[in-house]
């Protein structure tokens, strides 16, 4: 057997996925996104911590992982910090929008 048939793909692992989180140490570690930045962008509204309470390592899970994934990726090639928010922000949407036809289809 393949590689690619006897390992399981973590991105289509929802329920894995619904249980990620993660601290901002390891979030900046794994997407080589400074902490100060992933603070900037929460402050700006962009992201959104899980943590609850001022004072508390803030830890994110796999939708704002990926936002900031997304966000980093598109300040690479050029855009904004704000024109990137936005664009992550529509695509998000427009996902949302087509799964919820999926759940509406008979």
């Amino acid at each position: 057997m393949s590689k690619s048939t006897t390992a399981t793909d973590l991105s289509f692992d929802y329920e894995f996925l619904d249980k990620l989180v993660v601290g901002i140490g390891e979030v900046s570690q794994i997407t080589s996104i400074p902490t100060r930045q992933i603070r900037y962008w929460e402050e700006k509204g962009i992201i959104v911590s899980l943590t609850e309470e001022e004072g508390k390592n803030r830890r994110y899970d796999y939708k704002n992982i990926k936002k900031m994934l997304l966000i980093k990726e598109l300040l690479d090639e050029g855009y904004t910090l704000d024109a990137s928010a936005e664009k992550v922000k529509k695509r998000a949407e427009l996902i949302e929008q087509t799964l919820n036809k999926f759940k509406k289809a008979p």
